[in-house]
């Protein structure tokens, strides 16, 4: 009854053994000698400004959830596509999701314009 998982846990046992191993063999193999210029933050070569916790406006936030949505949102029209292509038989009631789709992100996008939440102050 268990004789068809024997692999799949043989696979995971060496995957767990083998990330253990490399961890171990790094721990024990690397030279740490930290120092201030080390353990400060990398700011893409360029000095720090400022503390590293400051404060972001709300505004900040927004903009970039709405940026996620929208773009995720966007995501999904790639394998609609690939299905409106495969799927001729069904081509019309694809169309009119993608349609009802696209309205429905359309009237979110101009409800957020109308708001001013892609105003950046």
């Amino acid at each position: 009854m268990l004789q068809p998982y024997i692999p799949i846990l043989m696979l995971l046992l060496f995957v767990l053994a083998n990330a253990a191993l490399i961890l171990g063999a790094s721990h024990l193999l690397s030279s740490s000698r930290p120092t201030a210029v080390k353990r400060a933050a990398y700011e893409s070569g360029m000095p720090a400004l400022g503390d590293a916790r400051e404060r972001f406006s709300v505004k900040f936030y927004l903009i970039a959830m709405l940026f996620i949505v929208f773009d995720i949102e966007t995501v999904f029209m790639v394998p609609w596509a690939v299905a409106f292509h495969q799927m001729r038989e069904l081509g019309g009631v694809l169309f009119i999701e993608m349609f009802t789709f696209v309205v429905i992100l359309g009237v979110g996008y101009l409800y957020l314009w109308k708001r001013g939440a892609l105003q950046w102050d």
